[in-house]
């Protein structure tokens, strides 16, 4: 792999990273903080454990990285408990822009879909017992970089730990925005399409896709092709799947099984009594991007079987996450549903 021969190469990169523990990242900023009496560390002092986590207010949104420079981000990682996964949403913004680049729920942005906890094993993205969620996704800025995250619970949300580790370094002409964007809807018999991805304007590539698909039927949902609409294309894709377990990297219905792999995956199938199928899957375009010079649209369709073995049209309940890169400015998000419209119970 090509991250692994660069290894020995030299740098003028400068390694930050922001925790809790030193929220501005600066260098000889961590273990500051002074413990009380009633800290675990109290007998300590300070220089120990003192603050690794914070409370997230309830309504109110928290900057967790406000970054001045030019670097990339290089790692992820966070936990929380699960109540925040759909009610808490991760906000990216690149080099000063009023609206993000990144706009997507909480637990959805790490693969854990549907408000549920379950773990990952993929090279961009992993989850790892028990809620570690970790990104590796590399994330240019050149001017600034501020990533937030806002409480819409009822409630505060205590024990949000974290750690952003990032560079300071130059970014070269060629390198474009890290980019991903939530959507959800609900496809009909007259339209069994969901819309993972559309109004992209500007060149770049995209990087991976995943899937909260929650049955409203029984039997077999994933006949349906993905399509990538790219540069002008109008009715038809210029790239079409032949199924959505193909996609996934799968065949024949998945034989049943689950399974997680380096770049794609479908981690969780739940059918518990009293509930309604559940699925998750994601799929990361990492050696294969799909590259657009000008525009690009990307869809799925909910599709099953009939009795007499003709394609059924579904009516199901599927949110996405899509991610990619690409020059700015970005195109207007559309807007992101309110959180009675994201709880998946």
């Amino acid at each position: 792999m090509v991250f692994l021969h660069s290894l020995p190469e030299l740098s003028d990169a400068e390694t930050r990273s922001i925790s809790a523990e030193n929220p501005t990242g600066e260098k000889g900023g961590g273990a500051m903080e002074a413990p009380d009496d009633k800290s675990p560390a109290s007998r300590l002092g300070k220089g120990w454990k003192v603050r690794p986590c914070i409370t997230l207010p309830k309504g109110e949104t928290v900057k967790l990285a406000d970054i001045r420079g030019s670097g990339f981000i290089r790692h992820i990682w966070l936990t929380v408990d699960p109540k925040a996964y759909r009610n808490c949403v991760l906000r990216f913004y690149w080099d000063g822009e009023e609206k993000p680049s990144v706009e997507v729920p909480l637990g959805d942005f790490f693969a854990n879909c549907h408000g549920l906890r379950y773990n990952v094993n993929s090279i961009p993205i992993a989850v790892n017992p028990s809620g570690g969620f970790n990104c590796y996704f590399p994330m240019p800025f050149r001017r600034s970089a501020v990533i937030t995250v806002e409480n819409q619970w009822m409630e505060d949300i205590g024990g949000f730990y974290y750690q952003i580790t990032y560079s300071l370094e130059e970014v070269g002409g060629k390198m474009a925005y890290f980019h991903a964007q939530w959507r959800r809807s609900m496809t009909t018999r007259d339209n069994p399409q969901h819309t993972i991805l559309d109004g992209v304007r500007g060149s770049g590539h995209y990087v991976g896709t995943v899937l909260a698909w929650t049955q409203m039927s029984n039997g077999w949902w994933g006949e349906g092709e993905i399509k990538f609409f790219i540069d002008g294309d109008t009715e038809y894709p210029t790239i079409c799947g032949t199924g959505t377990e193909d996609y996934f990297g799968g065949a024949w219905c998945f034989g049943g099984e689950t399974f997680s792999t380096a770049f794609l995956g479908y981690p969780l199938y739940r059918r518990e009594p009293g509930e309604v199928p559940r699925h998750a899957l994601y799929r990361w375009h990492i050696l294969d991007p799909v590259r657009f010079r000008s525009d690009l649209k990307v869809t799925i369709q909910a599709l099953g079987w009939y009795p007499d073995r003709k394609f059924q049209p579904l009516t199901d309940d599927i949110a996405s996450v899509a991610y990619w890169y690409q020059t700015e400015p970005h195109a207007p998000f559309p807007r992101l549903p309110p959180v009675e419209e994201r709880w998946s119970r």
